[in-house]
């Protein structure tokens, strides 16, 4: 990869989409059906009428309608070899020294938009959604407070990657609005259960991956196959409510406290362009068993941040994680979900579990940035919190930063509205 290789669209400094990053997404343009775009700078490019006007003729697709498609499924499911001859070509377009595309005045009109005329939609119809536990971290502060604080860990944590599966049709894009969701709490002074709003309402900072390719029931991915099957990433905020899930998690784990509202980054960054940013995961000890040992560097350098902004006011950086921190990496988590036969399918999504580092101002939820609200946090605007406020807006960013490069997802927004 030539990190230094610029287009000949404007790329502001620090901007998340350089030529070498070319995300997939969806847009909706004035009256136009909504179909797949990229994004270079502040420039959204419409593959749409790319694939009209005849620009991806020499990759000899055989079937164009992917590029008319209202989600990115149909896309993706043409395999890695298409899409990623799409990106390498893309990337090639664009360069400042290919004039192909940049003297074609008429199909430039079409195909090149200012990205705050457009509506950035749910990118995939997400069939299957599974949310892992991989940060040791996180799963150690909520062992910590949540159960014995001398075992805070369960004994299988560190043999496999513990996960549930959650509700894909609640998963938005980014710049929802969701209500604070309602549900059954225990009051710590009270025999009884009480109905009412959340009280303890949180956000979780997350990662997640995009399947590319399916598999039939009986099947399991090895471990050392699985990039094969991850198309890309996204940024995930599986909001959450405490207190509904500190009465409802036993015996069977989260329900009405998760599957109100998760938000994603409305960019998919392949994993080709996550390349350069390699890394090696934590050492695991115990050795893992040998279906989820893996060699080689699996894990990335992607820097993470939340922000709170109350309404009304500025925002606030409350947060600065990792995803390298993760202890159990996307190919043993896709080999641990698929060594039952499990079937997967094109689209479905898979969180990686609340992200948090070893320092206080790197934890991934205000369940742990006050911990469990003993220690709230003060905002710029000299306000506190302990968890969300109606009105408040959580924003999640990521991007990775090497040699002068910077590869980048984009944000993940989300307002807190009263409950209803």
């Amino acid at each position: 990869m030539n990190h230094q290789k610029n287009s000949w669209i404007a790329v502001p400094q620090h901007s998340d989409f350089p030529l070498q990053n070319i995300p997939f997404g969806i847009i909706q343009y004035q009256n136009d059906t909504p179909h797949p775009a990229t994004r270079i700078g502040d420039t959204v490019i419409d593959l749409f009428y790319l694939a009209e006007y005849g620009y991806f003729d020499s990759l000899d697709i055989k079937n164009l309608s992917p590029f008319s498609a209202p989600v990115l499924n149909d896309f993706i499911a043409l395999g890695k070899q298409t899409t990623n001859a799409v990106r390498e070509y893309l990337m090639k377009l664009f360069a400042e020294d290919n004039d192909y595309l940049k003297n074609d005045e008429k199909t430039k009109a079409m195909a090149l938009i200012p990205v705050e005329e457009v509506e950035l939609l749910l990118p995939l119809n997400i069939g299957d959604y599974t949310d892992f536990y991989s940060s040791i971290e996180h799963a150690t502060n909520v062992g910590k407070m949540f159960r014995d604080p001398e075992n805070a860990l369960l004994p299988n944590w560190r043999h496999l990657p513990v996960g549930y599966h959650g509700r894909s049709s609640s998963i938005v894009v980014s710049g929802a609005e969701i209500h604070r969701p309602k549900g059954q709490l225990k009051p710590a002074d009270s025999d009884q259960p009480v109905f009412g709003p959340s009280r303890r309402l949180d956000f979780e900072l997350e990662m997640a991956f995009v399947t590319g390719k399916e598999t039939k029931l009986g099947e399991s991915v090895p471990v050392d196959q699985a990039e094969e099957y991850i198309f890309g990433m996204v940024v995930f905020n599986d909001l959450s409510a405490r207190d509904i899930q500190k009465w409802e998690y036993v015996p069977l784990g989260p329900f009405l406290s998760k599957n109100f509202g998760s938000v994603i980054s409305p960019w998919i960054v392949t994993l080709e362009a996550l390349e350069a940013f390699r890394t090696a995961s934590p050492k695991q000890d115990p050795e893992v068993l040998p279906y989820l040992s893996v060699s080689g560097e699996k894990n990335f350098d992607i820097n993470l941040e939340v922000a709170l902004q109350p309404e009304n006011s500025e925002e606030t950086l409350i947060c600065r994680s990792n995803f390298k921190y993760m202890y159990w990496n996307m190919n043993q988590q896709l080999a641990h979900q698929t060594v039952n036969g499990c079937n997967i399918r094109v689209g479905d999504l898979y969180a990686s579990g609340t992200i948090s580092g070893s320092e206080r101002d790197s934890f991934g939820s205000m369940l742990e940035l006050s911990w469990g609200g003993k220690n709230p946090i003060t905002l710029n605007d000299e306000s506190t919190r302990i968890f969300l406020e109606d009105g408040d807006t959580v924003t999640m960013r990521a991007f990775c930063e090497k040699d002068n490069l910077r590869i980048g997802f984009g944000e993940s927004v989300v307002k807190i509205l009263p409950a209803v």
